[in-house]
Order: C-alpha cells, then structure tokens, then sequence
C-alpha cells in the first residue's frame, strides 16, 4: 500500500465499498418500475427503450472525461464529485417531467461512468500488491448495490402508496451516504498524476485487447439484464418466476465478483481463469435458451457464476495490465469507454433479431459470437505483460 496505516486503509477500503454501492442503483432502479415510469410520464416505446439504454451509452462516452479529471481535481475529490452528481440525477429524474427523466438519467450515466473509471487507479496506487482481493471487494459492491436496488425498488413503491417517484428518488439515500463516508478521503488532495500525460495507448494492442475483453462481456451482461426475462417468459415460464431467476443469477455473481480477482491474480497470469468463466458465461446462457424449463435454476446459478467472474476480471485486468496509477487511470478510460459504448449495441441487437425471426435462435448465436470475441480478446488480455505507452509532460 501506499504508505497507509492500516486505519486509513480500512476507512478507503470502506469508502470504496459505498462507492461501488451507488455505481449501480441508478440504472438498475429503473427496470422493475419502467412500465409504470412510461405511463407516468407518456413514454412511447421507443422512449421507453431510449430511457434503459441512454445510461449504458453515456458509461462509454464519459468515461475520458475521468483521467482529466482525476489530474485537476485529485481522485478524491472528483469521486465525491461523481456521487454528489448521482444524487443530484436520481432526485431530477422522477420529478421534473420526460425532459428531466431524460437529463437526469444522462447525469446519472455519466457520473457512473466517471466512477467506473477512476477507483481502478486508486486500487493501483493504494493497493498494488492486493489486487485481486481489493478490485473483488468492489466489483462486489457494484453487483450487490444493482442487486438491493432491483429487489427493493417495488417495495419502496409499495410503501409509497405506489408512487413511482418516491422510489426511484429513495437511492439518493445511499449515495448521500456514502458521500460522508468518502469525505476523510479528501484529506489526501493527491491526483492520480498531476503532470504526465500517458500517450500512445490506443496504438498499443494490449490495450485493445483488453477494451474488447471489457466490451464482449459487458456486452453480454446488458443482454441478460435486457432480454433475459423475457427470453424465460417467452418459453412458457410465468413473469413472477422469470424475474425470480434473473434475481437469482444477479445474486450469484457477488460470489465470483469477489473470488474472480482473487482466483485471476494468484494465476502465472489471467487466461485460464478467463476460459473458465467465460465458458461458464456462455453454458448458462445457452441452457436458459434451450435446456427443459426445471433446469432452469441451475443454468441461471451457472450464468451468473461466469458473469459475475469475466466482469470483476475486466476491472483486474485494467489494474495488472498498467505499470503504476497514471497509466490505470487512462486505461481505465480507453478499456470503459470504448468498451460501454461496445456494450450497448448488444442488447440492442438482440431486440432486432428477435424481431426479424420471431424466434431466439439467431439471439442464441448473436451470444455465441460475443463468447467467442470475448475469449479470443481475453487470451490476448490475459497474458502477464504491461502496455507500452510514452510521458508527456
């Protein structure tokens, strides 16, 4: 660690875990109450399609905006940035008409993005000899905090007399949490790199190795959250069960998003434990498609094993492939960037397919494409090697 008493790395290690709590509940909040939001707010279709893939979208786009902002302001600081923003894009979206849904839920996007980018250079400045056990911890947060608020998102609605709005504003709560819990962080006024400008990462193979990695499996993940109950449902299973398999698989993955980086770090280097998850990956989703409709719970156990493991990986790999906390900090921005901006065409396509053959075999293949770019990416990304980049100052 980077000279922390093991106090100050217990309250970071603290802070990081609220963080990676609210980096998710914005997105996943919406889902369980979408179709009343649309009815609510006079959603078309295409509104409503726009509101569940705006935020993907914008974890892509602003995600460079993150190493600029890690080096002007410190990445303290613009972390408590980012979680101020989702406090002020989660209480603007239920109340201030489509326009402020829209708007709040870019905000929202964007600061995630800015987040996603940043806590992989911290872990590498901090934590460069934990790896696998800090970058778990977070990755587990992340799924545990989109799993309470896809649980818990109706509940709050039913408390609230079935308003929609107090329970989608309610997830400020937390992040209004851990905004205090991340204020002694301040103190440290440290930017991740205050004079040197990495160069030369979008030419370097590595890199883009690992951003298609990123890309392929993330890719995957939003065509199961998008398309997996209704995939389920469409085979005869009733919404209440369908929904409940889902819940299932998201739960599961906190068990390989905190052994994953553990199990990837221990390794010569990453490429046996990425065939391992990503052929988990793949054999669950195959078996939710076609195996009998008893089976079901098993393969959703298994998915969500192999999802949990290739996303908390994806994280790792930013943080192993860097030499030092500068240049994880921008590849972090190149591998999220490029690699949501990849993400969001998946589930999008999934939608077409399904709609030009009324059926989810070519969805089954469109799966197995992504598997095999994913582990193809991966067998590069994996290896034990740094990218190769240049200073400027």
């Amino acid at each position: 660690m980077s000279g922390k008493t093991s106090g100050a790395a217990v309250l970071l290690l603290l802070g990081m875990v609220m963080v990676g709590l609210n980096l998710r509940p914005a997105l996943s909040s919406i889902a369980p109450v979408l179709s009343v939001v649309r009815l609510g707010e006079g959603l078309s279709a295409t509104g409503a399609g726009l509101l569940t893939t705006l935020p993907v979208l914008c974890l892509g786009l602003f995600a460079p905006l993150a190493p600029i902002l890690a080096r002007r302001l410190g990445a303290e600081q613009a972390i408590l940035l980012v979680l101020a923003g989702l406090m002020l894009a989660i209480l603007l979206r239920p109340y201030t008409g489509p326009v402020g849904l829209f708007l709040g839920t870019i905000l929202a996007g964007a600061c995630i993005g800015i987040g996603n980018v940043i806590l992989p250079g911290i872990v590498k400045r901090e934590f460069a000899h934990r790896v696998g056990p800090v970058t778990g911890l977070y990755t587990m947060a992340l799924s545990l905090g989109a799993a309470l608020a896809a649980g818990f998102t109706v509940p709050v609605q039913n408390l609230a007399g079935g308003d929609w709005r107090p329970a989608m504003a309610f997830w400020a709560l937390p992040a209004a949490l851990a905004a205090i819990t991340w204020l002694p962080q301040l103190k440290q006024h440290r930017a991740l790199n205050k004079v040197a400008h990495v160069r030369g990462l979008w030419r370097d193979p590595l890199a883009w190795q690992v951003m298609v990695y990123m890309g392929a499996q993330s890719s995957l993940s939003y065509c199961v959250f998008g398309w997996l109950p209704t995939i389920l449902a469409d085979r005869g299973m009733s919404a209440l069960a369908a929904g409940f398999m889902m819940s299932m698989s998201v739960l599961v993955q906190l068990i390989t998003a905190l052994t994953g980086p553990w199990f990837a770090a221990r390794g010569r280097d990453q490429r046996l434990a990425i065939v391992v998850v990503v052929v988990l990956t793949i054999a669950g989703l195959l078996g939710c498609v076609y195996a009998p409709l008893e089976q079901i719970w098993l393969w959703a156990v298994v998915l969500g094993l192999g999802q949990g493991g290739t996303f908390s990986i994806a994280l790792t790999l930013i943080v192993l492939r860097a030499s030092d906390a500068t240049v994880a900090s921008e590849l972090s921005g190149m591998v999220q960037g490029g690699g949501y901006t990849i993400a969001a065409l998946g589930p999008l396509l999934v939608g077409l397919l399904h709609e030009w053959t009324h059926g989810w075999h070519a969805v089954a293949i469109w799966f197995a494409v992504l598997t095999v770019v994913a582990l193809i990416a991966g067998l590069g990304a994996g290896r034990n090697l740094h990218v190769t980049v240049r200073r400027a100052h």
